[in-house]
């Protein structure tokens, strides 16, 4: 079986699905970047069509609540594809011919918080990622350069000419999307299209999203400390998830920077996932007392986040509102405000991360007694995992454009 990546550096998740296929071992290559211009456009227009037709793949099985990505996808014989970081994680354990351990452990206690710290690194890691590489690395960004430099294997002249330049503008105008919001006058020593927005009636979040990157990256240093991944002795989608966020601040000299001397651990933790150096670890894996800093934050962040937006997309469908995610925060729709660590924030109810909590909770809802009781021990909030007990099985399906 022949695999391959569709996507660019710039996507977390590309990196994320990439550290999976390099700890197994397995051959592939980025396309576009390493492919022909021909195989790249045959691809493209495949990929294209499959998206068009809903056959593009989610593993087990796509859910109304699932919204098609631009990138990343693994293309599998060049002909299939498959989507969603986490769910290619659980697919190819299912389709693993090796004797390489699973991504997501047997154990149950383990696979849960195996699961919640790959949601957590995933939705609201990218928020904070997202803002180091937009805004705190405003003036020495490369990812207009880098994106241009691999489309360009897909791209005639001189459309990657005008990527370089475009990216970052829609990447910027995209941040209160993503979560970060600048006050009002704010000012950075870029063009004025790349200057990080506020947005009207938006309290700002820039000082949320700096705390919230301290304390990850606080948490991740002591784990670090005591034990080489996150869940002992081996690398699962845990590792895979913490990597391909925390990554994309690899590249962009400011944030580099700042990662190298706030986290020197965790700075060379992830280059040697780059490298590589990760591939075949096995041994151990546990819930251990190393991991309550991380869990700690996480509880605090990215749970009452998902909560909170499960509750306001309750809210709006039952008002009849239909159309959620980046739609519907351009058009104003669909808000809600919330507060995360003190702070008040208002966001755009998004499906995918409904989809995300509703499956969290369901697994937590599955867990025996005595696992919920040891996990309660350690998990602060947890009875936040009750909050969407019954709310799956919405026939809806959200404005995917």
């Amino acid at each position: 079986m022949k695999l391959d990546v569709w996507g660019v550096e710039a996507s977390p998740y590309l990196l994320k699905i990439e550290s999976l296929l390099n700890y197994l071992g397995r051959d592939f290559r980025r396309l576009p970047r390493d492919g022909g211009r021909w195989e790249n456009l045959v691809t493209s227009l495949r990929l294209g069509r499959a998206r068009r037709r809903g056959t593009v793949g989610r593993y087990p099985a796509m859910d109304a609540l699932d919204e098609y990505p631009s990138v990343p996808y693994l293309v599998i014989n060049g002909t299939e594809f498959q989507y969603d970081s986490s769910a290619i994680a659980q697919w190819l354990d299912a389709a693993a011919s090796s004797m390489a351990p699973p991504f997501y452990p047997p154990d149950p206690a383990s696979n849960f918080v195996a699961r919640l710290i790959d949601e957590a690194f995933d939705e609201y890691g990218l928020y904070m990622v997202h803002h180091q590489r937009w805004v705190c690395s405003a003036t020495d960004n490369v990812m207009g350069e880098t994106t241009a430099r691999e489309m360009s294997r897909l791209l005639p002249p001189p459309l990657p000419a005008l990527l370089r330049t475009r990216l970052p503008r829609r990447q910027v105008r995209r941040c209160p999307y993503l979560f970060s919001v600048a006050p009002d006058g704010y000012r950075a020593d870029v063009e004025p299209l790349r200057v990080p927005p506020s947005r009207p009636g938006f309290p700002p979040t820039h000082t949320l999203l700096q705390e919230s990157w301290h304390a990850y990256l606080a948490a991740m240093e002591a784990l670090l400390a005591v034990q080489p991944f996150l869940l002992g002795e081996q690398f699962t989608a845990a590792d895979a998830s913490a990597y391909g966020q925390l990554s994309m601040n690899l590249i962009d000299p400011t944030a580099v920077a700042s990662l190298g001397v706030r986290a020197p651990r965790t700075y060379r933790w992830l280059l040697d996932i780059r490298d590589g150096r990760h591939r075949g670890s096995a041994g151990g894996i546990a819930v251990s007392p190393a991991l309550q800093p991380l869990l700690d934050v996480i509880m605090t962040t990215f749970a009452p986040l998902m909560a909170q937006n499960e509750r306001a997309y309750r809210q709006w469908l039952d008002a009849g509102q239909t159309v959620f995610n980046e739609a519907a925060f351009e058009r104003g729709d669909a808000l809600y405000d919330g507060e995360l660590l003190g702070h008040p924030f208002r966001a755009v109810a998004k499906t995918f991360q409904v989809r995300v909590w509703r499956d969290l909770c369901a697994q937590w809802g599955e867990l025996d007694t005595e696992v919920q009781s040891a996990l309660r021990e350690i998990l602060p909030g947890a009875d936040l995992f009750e909050d969407a007990a019954g709310s799956r099985g919405s026939n809806f399906w959200p404005d995917r454009r």
